[in-house]
C-alpha cells in the first residue's frame, strides 16, 4: 500500500494511463497556472524547477497546455543507466559539449556529467527517450507546438505532457495555460482572446482544479485578469491561490502587504509574493539557485515583507503548492475512486453488448445463428401484436400503426368517396334511355340502374389496394426495425435475414392484392337489390315527388313575384298611380290564402297516389293520362318533314334526343330515383368491404407471415455451408469492442492505481 507522500506521483500514473488512452473523463486533482502575458508565470515555473526550458518571446508564447509533473528522484541516484540507445545518444551529445567548452579538465566534466544527468525530461509523445539537455527540451516544446498549433499564432487544446525528474524539486503538477490576451498582435486570430479564455475554462472550471492566479504587482489587483477569471469558476475563493510576482518592481513608497496579508481580496488560500528573475539575470545566465537566494535576502531585509518573509518566495510557495495538492488529492481521492468503479462497471457493461468474438466449434456457431434467427422472428412477431419490450413511445408503429391504417386511414378514405362522382344527371337519363331501346316503358328500368352502379362500386377498388400497400410498408417498416445489438455485430446475417423475409411479404402481397379484386368483382357481378337494407323505390317516390313539387312551386312563386314586379312597374309609368300595388297585393294574397295545414293535407295525399300516378303514366302537372313515348319524344311541328330514304341522323335531331336539353318531369323524377338507389346500394357494399378488406389483408399477409417467418429462415439459412459467411463480424463493431476492451483495462489499472493507496 502507498503512503500519503505518494499521491501526487500516483495522480501523475493516473495522468499518465489517462493520456496513454486519450481518456479525459476523470477530472483529476491538478493546479493550472492562470495569467495574462508577460505576468510571470514562466519564470515562477522554471524557478520551481529550477532550470530553464521554457521557450520565451513575445506575444503568445505558451500556445498548448502544458501538463508539467515534478518528480522527486533520490540525490546522487542513477536514473540515467537504462541501456536505451536515445539515452546514450543524450549523454555522448552532453559529453561532446562539456568537453568542447572545458577541453582540458577532465574532471570538471565528470563532475558537471554527474550534475547533470541527475536531471532530465520525459515527454510522453516521444516515449523511452531522456532529455538531459533542458535546451533540448525547450526545441522539443516548441516543435510540438507547431506541430498541432501551427507556426503561426494560433492555439491548440491539445496538451504537451513533460515529466522533470530531478532531486531538486518538489512532487508537484502543474498545467501552464496559454496566457490571457485581450487584443490581437501579428498573426493572432481575431477571436484569440475567446479561443485562450475557453481553453483556460476547460480546466479551472472543474472543482478538481486548483487555480494559481498569476497578477503582477506593478498592476492594479483590481485590473487582474487571472482573478477575474478565476472568480468566474470560484465564487468563493474556496480553490484559487494568489500569486503576486515583480514587487520588486513596484513604485516606491509603495507595496503588496494588505494584498498579500488578504485583507484587500480575500483568499481560503491566500496569496504569495514572488520577485521574479529579471531579464537581466536571464541573459547573464544567472542561475536559478542563486536567484532564490537573492529573492529570500529582498524579503528578509524589506522593512515591509520582512515580518511576512517566511510566507513569502518561491521555495515557500513550493512547498504551499505541493501540501495544497495532496490535501486536495486526499480530499477528493473517494470520488475518484468512486467515479472509476462506476466507470470499470459501465464499461463492462458495454463490452457485454459487443459480444465476444466469433469463436468456438461448428456446433456452437450454428447454436448462435439459430438463437439469432429465433430472437429475430420474435422481435418481427412481437412488433406486431405489441409485446415488443422496444415499443417506441413518441409515435404509432408495429400492429398499433396497421390498426390505424385499417380505421383511420382507409376508413375515412371509404368515407370520403362520393357515391355518384363523375355520375351526372345526363349521365343517368341516358343510361334510362338506352336500357329502355325502342319501346317506350311504364316503370323506370332496372338495367339502367345496374349499367350505373356497378362503375361506382370500382370506386372502392382504389381504396382498398392503397390499403393492401400501406400495410405491406408497415411490415417492411417493423422487418428493419426489429434487428437486435448482437445481430448488428453480424452485417451479413441480418442482410440476408431480412432479404429473406422481404421476399415472403412479397410473395404474399400479391394474392392479396388479388383477392381484394376478387371481392370487388364479387360484389360487381351480382347486384342484389333484394338486400334488407337496400331503399325501396316505393320508399323513395313519394319523397322524390315532394320534394319535386315544392322546387316547382318555388320556382313558379318566383317567377310570378318577376312577372307581377314588372306589371306593377309598368302600371305605374303609364298612370303615374303610386297606389296600384294595392291591387296587385291583394290579387296576390287572395291566391296564397290557403292554410300551411290544408297544403301539408294535399301534399300528403298528393305523394301517396304520385307512383300509382307515375306508373301508369299520368301527368304530373295536370293529372291527365297520356302516351308515355309521345310525352318523351313529342313531335315538333315546327320541323320539316324528313324523307326516309335520304335520312341522316346528323341531319336532324329531336330536342327529346338532345342530352344537353332541359329534363322533363318525368326524366327528372326517374334520375332522381336512379341516384338515390345507387347512393344506397354504394353505401352498403362500402360497409360490407371496410370489414372485409381488412380481414382479407389479416389473412392473407399479415398472420400468413406471423406464422411461417421462422421455419422460413431456418429452411433458408440455417445451412452448415453458409455457417462463415453469415458469421463475418463487422469491422467497426470489432473495432469498438477493442476500445472498449483497451477502455476497461485502463480505469481497471487507474482503479488499481487509487486503491493502493493509504
Amino acid at each position: 500500500m502507498a503512503s500519503l507522500e505518494d499521491l501526487i506521483p500516483t495522480v501523475n500514473k493516473l495522468q499518465d494511463v489517462m493520456y496513454a488512452s486519450g481518456i479525459d473523463t476523470v477530472d483529476l486533482p491538478i493546479l493550472a497556472v492562470v495569467g495574462s502575458q508577460s505576468s510571470g508565470k514562466s519564470s515562477i515555473i522554471e524557478t520551481l524547477v529550477g532550470r530553464d526550458f521554457l521557450p520565451r518571446g513575445t506575444g503568445i508564447v505558451t500556445r498548448r497546455p502544458l501538463i508539467l509533473q515534478l518528480i522527486n528522484i533520490p540525490e546522487g541516484s542513477d536514473h540515467a543507466t537504462d541501456g536505451s540507445n536515445s539515452t546514450f545518444e543524450s549523454k555522448k551529445e552532453v559529453n561532446a559539449v562539456l568537453t568542447e567548452t572545458v577541453p582540458d579538465a577532465n574532471p570538471l566534466v565528470e563532475s558537471t556529467e554527474k550534475q547533470i544527468f541527475n536531471e532530465w525530461g520525459e515527454f510522453l509523445h516521444v516515449p523511452n527517450r531522456k532529455f538531459y539537455d533542458f535546451n533540448e527540451i525547450k526545441r522539443e516544446i516548441e516543435n510540438e507546438t507547431a506541430r498541432l498549433a501551427g507556426k503561426n499564432k494560433g492555439i491548440s487544446k491539445s496538451p504537451i505532457n513533460l515529466k522533470i525528474f530531478s532531486p531538486h524539486v518538489l512532487n508537484l503538477t502543474l498545467v501552464d495555460l496559454p496566457g490571457i490576451t485581450k487584443v490581437p498582435i501579428g498573426e493572432q486570430p481575431p477571436d484569440i482572446e475567446k479561443q485562450i479564455k475557453n481553453l483556460i475554462l476547460d480546466y479551472v472550471a472543474t472543482p478538481n482544479c486548483i487555480i494559481l492566479a498569476v497578477s503582477p504587482a506593478n498592476v492594479d489587483l483590481v485590473n487582474s485578469e487571472s482573478l477575474k477569471l478565476a472568480k468566474e469558476v470560484d465564487p468563493h475563493g474556496k480553490r484559487t491561490i494568489g500569486v503576486v510576482t515583480k514587487l520588486d518592481l513596484m513604485d516606491s513608497g509603495t507595496n503588496a502587504l494588505e494584498i498579500l496579508s488578504g485583507k484587500m481580496y480575500p483568499l481560503k488560500l491566500g496569496f504569495v509574493g514572488i520577485v521574479n528573475r529579471s531579464q537581466q539575470d536571464i541573459q547573464l545566465n544567472k542561475s536559478v539557485k542563486e536567484a532564490l537566494d537573492n529573492e529570500e535576502q529582498y524579503f528578509r531585509r524589506h522593512p515591509i515583507y520582512r515580518t511576512i518573509s517566511n510566507r513569502c518566495g518561491t521555495r515557500y510557495l513550493a512547498k504551499l503548492l505541493n501540501r495544497i495538492l495532496m490535501n486536495h488529492i486526499k480530499d477528493k481521492l473517494p470520488d475518484i475512486k468512486t467515479k472509476l468503479n462506476a466507470l470499470v462497471t459501465q464499461t463492462e457493461q458495454e463490452l457485454l453488448g459487443y459480444g465476444g468474438g466469433v469463436r468456438g466449434t461448428k456446433e456452437n456457431r450454428s447454436g448462435l445463428i439459430l438463437e439469432l434467427m429465433n430472437k429475430f422472428s420474435t422481435n418481427f412477431i412481437s412488433s406486431i401484436e405489441g409485446n415488443s419490450s422496444n415499443i417506441n413511445t413518441k409515435e404509432l408503429c408495429g400492429g398499433a400503426r396497421i390498426y390505424y391504417i385499417y380505421n383511420n386511414i382507409f376508413g375515412k378514405s371509404l368515407k370520403s368517396l362520393d357515391p355518384t362522382t363523375n355520375l351526372t344527371v345526363q349521365d343517368i337519363r341516358t343510361a334510362i334511355r338506352n336500357s329502355t331501346g325502342p319501346r317506350a316503358t311504364l316503370f323506370v328500368p332496372e338495367l339502367a340502374f345496374d349499367l350505373l352502379v356497378r362503375p361506382q362500386v370500382d370506386l372502392l377498388l382504389g381504396p382498398s389496394q392503397r390499403c393492401v400497400d400501406l400495410v405491406y410498408e408497415e411490415l417492411m417498416k417493423i422487418l428493419h426495425s426489429c434487428g437486435s445489438s448482437e445481430l448488428a455485430r453480424y452485417p451479413r446475417l441480418k442482410s440476408m435475414l431480412i432479404d429473406v423475409v422481404v421476399e415472403l411479404l412479397k410473395e404474399r402481397v400479391d394474392p392479396t392484392r388479388q383477392y381484394v379484386e376478387s371481392l370487388i368483382a364479387i360484389h360487381k357481378a351480382y347486384i342484389n337489390t333484394n338486400h334488407p337494407n337496400f331503399l325501396k323505390a316505393t320508399d323513395a317516390f313519394p319523397d322524390i315527388v315532394k320534394t319535386h313539387r315544392e322546387r316547382k312551386t318555388r320556382k313558379e312563386k318566383i317567377e310570378k313575384e318577376r312577372f307581377n314586379s314588372n306589371s306593377n312597374s309598368n302600371s305605374k309609368k303609364r298612370n303615374n298611380d303610386p297606389t296600384a300595388d294595392l291591387d296587385i297585393s291583394s290579387t296576390d294574397s287572395s291566391d296564397e290564402d290557403e292554410s300551411d295545414d290544408a297544403r301539408g293535407v294535399k301534399t300528403t295525399r298528393d305523394s301517396k297516389d304520385s307512383f300509382l300516378n307515375y306508373i301508369f303514366g299520368k301527368d304530373l302537372n295536370n293529372g291527365t293520362s297520356q302516351d308515355t313515348l309521345s310525352r318523351s319524344f313529342g313531335a315538333n311541328n315546327n320541323k320539316p318533314e324528313i324523307m326516309f330514304n335520304n335520312l341522316q341522323i346528323d341531319d336532324y335531331e329531336d330536342d327529346s334526343y338532345n342530352l344537353e336539353s332541359n329534363l322533363t318531369d318525368r326524366e327528372e323524377l326517374e334520375c332522381e330515383l336512379i341516384r338515390r338507389l345507387i347512393i344506397s346500394y354504394f353505401d352498403i357494399i362500402r360497409e360490407m368491404i371496410q370489414d372485409q378488406i381488412p380481414k382479407a389483408i389479416m389473412f392473407f399477409l399479415v398472420n400468413y407471415c406471423k406464422e411461417t417467418v421462422q421455419n422460413r429462415l431456418v429452411t433458408k439459412l440455417y445451412k452448415e455451408s453458409m455457417l462463415e459467411e453469415l458469421l463475418v463480424e463487422d469491422q467497426a463493431i470489432a473495432q469498438e469492442r477493442a476500445n472498449c476492451e483497451r477502455l476497461l483495462e485502463t480505469y481497471k489499472n487507474a482503479s488499481s492505481l487509487v486503491n493502493n493507496i493509504l
